[in-house]
């Protein structure tokens, strides 16, 4: 017997893997966060025992702090690199630089003593690639050789991209924000911050962005942050061991993504924050804001842009806004919620189609057909030609006197004296009318070319684009306002603010006003968009026009479809994601949700005594679930408590290979104690210590309200549902997000054969 005693007491000690979870499944937060605090209850009982012990708990204290450092560190580092890449790879279509070919343009020309002020993108060193193989540098000739080679190498560089993606990253692909919003909720996707993955997306966002596609990089800076951030991860066994703390880090690493892709350290802990959080302590905003500082500190030591400065788009207005101009503001407003909804509806369906049609099959020839068509359309447009931050460059700019660009060709007055920064308001001339009908055709392209851009099988950030297509429209409309404050001065709506020879409009901070209404209507961003945007350009004193055009976008959109972009695609992936703005108003019971249900199979549970370690094995093999309550008996049915299906298996596998006096017909026991067994009995086997005796449980008439409220705020796998005790039932997160979107559906017009498709897909 006291050998059997040993046997029983063997899982006292832990054994490898136990606590841990499978791919494609949700942690228990409750479990993590018990398992941290007796962790850290050991360590600081132990700090008292010894000098080492003392430093050892230090350490620990610290290396929170540390893995944020390194974090800050490497991020800031791969988006310098990244960004110098693109800009070198971007100019690469066009031309190379004969003195040293791995300077972009205008590095190229910074370098060239032969350039003149009027003519400052020409320059000797820099030539167009018709120029160096055929000598001319003009003509039909040299156009088409231009055009013929730029195209070539947007397919060459989207090719490269999307063949990496798929032989060595699969993962790599997309913008990576809404797998980051379902890891960061509690779900298990592994590979997707693997090492590989992260080396893979650094290098193909290069290429996808240099290829001239409508996209952009910061989507994809933020997946790759988190894969900084999970790397370093597993340095301390801290964060390796628990899944819980693993996802505080990588919420600070998300802020640190965008504090590099925008220059913008604040709006990354608020974006991390409103976005794409799902647990937020306080704790974690710290860190967050170090890991953000630390971040763009490295940026900026770099300094990719080559102006001393972090903000990407810097701006320097010169004229404040009046209160009249709140109108186009608004109007701006609703036309980014408009977007915003037409952009989430057209791209959801395009790829729902690509998901159910031949289509997907073939994501290197959608990439090559995308690039050849977007390659060929952008390259008789200046605007659409260039990459997609320098057009947004330039509409963002106020006309100074010294600008060269076409959108400040107006009509000077020979007799004006006044200060460089205080231009009048002027007519427009013959340049800035060209370039609006270019701007037109600009915006008609990215609106639809993003479309079908957005989720192929290539890294692709969707906030650059968004901005493009608002600060194209708010730029028109700013021209617009600002020619009619010009000739039409005495009308009510200008007399008050707008005198003739004053500098009344800006058409520039229209354009920023667009970006932020459109990049609001696709993501629903509200703090931080705001916050993103005054830093990214400086414009400071513009927090309010931009917080009137954010608000209006979103009230615009939410008119529509609460979701944006990305809970539509997590939707659309089917991942288990309980959004914490989702309102659930509908008056059901937690006996309508669970299962069993009515001609369902009994619930496979254990019971504490009486099961075989065959019986065991029998039920995992037979079923899929992840865990399995535990009861006094079959007949009772009284809940004793739950086990998880991995740790079971891990469990008896280990008891196998440890202890010979284990076989298929030793009895498990949930028991604390063992009864006494004659020495003729199988040797048992004592689970106790992978039991957990504190599950979450609910009466069956339980609000479903409730119960939706207790899934999101304690972040719950499965809730059991009982009777005085007597277990009835189960509820796991993927009931509870069935349940919602069935009563969803069926409070809408009835159930048309897509809501039936979408059923389905949950039911999957």
């Amino acid at each position: 017997m006291n050998g059997a005693g040993n046997l029983m007491d063997f899982l006292d000690e832990p054994f490898p893997d136990v606590g841990t979870y499978e791919d494609f499944h949700t942690i228990d937060w409750l479990r993590e966060k018990s398992r941290d605090t007796d962790r850290h209850r050991k360590i600081t009982s132990k700090s008292k025992e010894s000098l080492w012990e003392l430093i050892k708990s230090l350490l620990d204290a610290w290396s929170g702090w540390v893995v944020m450092l390194l974090i800050g560190l490497l991020s800031g580092t791969l988006a310098g690199v990244i960004d110098l890449a693109v800009d070198w790879m971007t100019d690469l279509k066009e031309g190379v630089c004969l003195s040293a070919f791995w300077y972009s343009h205008e590095q190229c020309c910074w370098t060239s003593n032969e350039t003149t002020f009027d003519d400052r993108d020409k320059c000797p060193q820099w030539q167009k690639w018709a120029e160096l193989m055929t000598g001319h540098a003009e003509g039909a000739g040299a156009y088409v050789l231009n055009y013929f080679l730029y195209v070539l190498w947007a397919l060459l560089f989207s090719f490269l991209a999307v063949s990496l993606v798929r032989v060595f990253a699969p993962y790599a692909c997309g913008s990576g924000i809404p797998e980051i919003k379902t890891i960061l909720s509690g779900f298990i996707i592994r590979g997707y911050l693997g090492k590989w993955t992260l080396l893979i997306k650094t290098v193909t966002l290069v290429l996808a962005v240099s290829s001239g596609l409508s996209l952009g990089k910061e989507g994809p800076l933020v997946h790759v942050a988190c894969c900084c951030g999970n790397l370093f991860c597993s340095l301390f066994s801290k964060y390796s061991k628990n899944e819980g703390k693993r996802r505080e880090v990588l919420s600070a690493a998300a802020a640190a993504g965008v504090s590099v892709a925008f220059g913008a350290p604040i709006g990354g802990v608020l974006f991390s924050l409103e976005e794409v959080s799902y647990y937020f302590p306080l704790k974690t905003l710290w860190r967050s804001f170090f890991a953000a500082l630390v971040a763009a500190f490295t940026l900026r030591s770099i300094n990719p842009f080559g102006n001393s400065r972090l903000v990407l788009f810097y701006v320097e207005y010169h004229t404040p806004w009046y209160m009249a101009e709140l109108v186009p503001f608004i109007l701006l407003g609703v036309f980014g919620g408009l977007w915003g909804t037409l952009f989430i509806r057209a791209n959801i369906a395009w790829c729902r189609r690509r998901k159910t049609t031949q289509l997907g099959k073939y994501p290197v020839l959608e990439v090559i057909a995308v690039t050849g068509i977007t390659a060929v359309l952008a390259f008789p447009n200046p605007y659409t030609r260039r990459s997609t931050s320098e057009l947004i460059s330039e509409l963002f700019n106020d006309c100074g006197a010294l600008e060269s660009s076409q959108l400040c060709d107006y009509i000077n007055n020979p007799n004006m004296s006044r200060p460089v920064d205080d231009i009048p308001d002027r007519p427009a001339g013959p340049g800035v009318y060209n370039a609006l009908w270019q701007l037109a055709l600009a915006l008609i392209f990215k609106i639809v070319i993003t479309i079908f851009t957005f989720g192929m099988k290539i890294p692709s950030g969707l906030f650059i684009p968004s901005m493009a297509v608002g600060a194209i429209a708010g730029r028109i409309v700013g021209i617009a306002v600002e020619q009619m404050a010009y000739h039409h001065h005495d009308w009510i709506i200008f007399k008050n603010w707008c005198r003739p020879g004053a500098d009344c409009v800006t058409p520039g901070l229209y354009a920023m006003v667009g970006a932020a209404a459109c990049l609001g209507g696709v993501t629903r961003m509200t703090v931080s968009l705001v916050v993103i945007m005054f830093e990214l350009t400086g414009g400071l004193e513009y927090i309010v026009p931009l917080m009137a055009a954010a608000v209006t976008s979103k009230w615009v959109a939410d008119a529509f479809g609460k979701e944006g972009i990305y809970e539509s695609h997590i939707q659309l992936n089917g991942y288990p994601y309980l959004d914490v703005r989702d309102e659930f108003t509908h008056r059901t019971l937690a006996t309508d949700v669970m299962r069993p249900r009515r001609n369902d199979p009994p619930l496979a549970v254990l019971t504490q005594d009486s099961t075989t370690v065959e019986d065991v094995e029998a039920l995992i093999k037979d079923t899929d679930y992840n865990g399995f309550p535990v009861v006094v008996s079959r007949e009772s049915e009284r809940l004793i408590g739950f086990v998880q299906r991995r740790d079971l298996t891990l469990a008896i596998k280990n008891a196998r290979q440890k202890q010979d006096g284990v076989v298929s017909s030793s009895v498990v026991y949930f028991t604390e104690d063992a009864p006494q067994l004659p020495a003729s009995n199988p040797q048992p086997l004592k689970l106790r210590r992978i039991l957990n005796l504190s599950p979450f449980t609910v009466t069956d008439h339980t609000p479903m309200e409730t119960v939706v409220d207790i899934f999101r705020k304690l972040g719950l796998r499965q809730c059991l549902v009982t009777r005085s005790g007597r277990l009835l039932g189960i509820i796991t997160k993927k009931d509870v997000l069935r349940h919602m979107k069935r009563e969803e559906l069926y409070s809408a017009d009835g159930v048309n054969s897509d809501h039936t498709a979408q059923l389905h897909q949950l039911s999957a």
